[in-house]
């Protein structure tokens, strides 16, 4: 992160990896932390249709169905 700031993609692919990684721990509050941070950065850096944003946006909808927070879906 400090050699290529917070949201270059490489950051943010390792940002997402962390997130799966709390995620498969049952952590999905970090999980969802680190999700959260990835897709803003992805939507800054990318913009909102390229696959990696959309692909964690994703991610951040099976993290709440897996944690039970279906209703958070919309």
């Amino acid at each position: 992160e400090s050699a290529l700031g917070k949201d270059h993609p490489d950051t943010l692919s390792t940002v997402n990896n962390m997130a799966s990684v709390y995620g498969s721990q049952g952590d999905y509050g970090k999980a969802l932390e680190y999700l959260g941070r990835a897709l803003k950065g992805y939507e800054s850096a990318l913009g909102k249709d390229h696959p990696n944003t959309l692909t964690t946006a994703r991610n951040i909808g099976i993290c709440l169905e897996r944690a039970g927070l279906k209703a958070e879906l919309g």
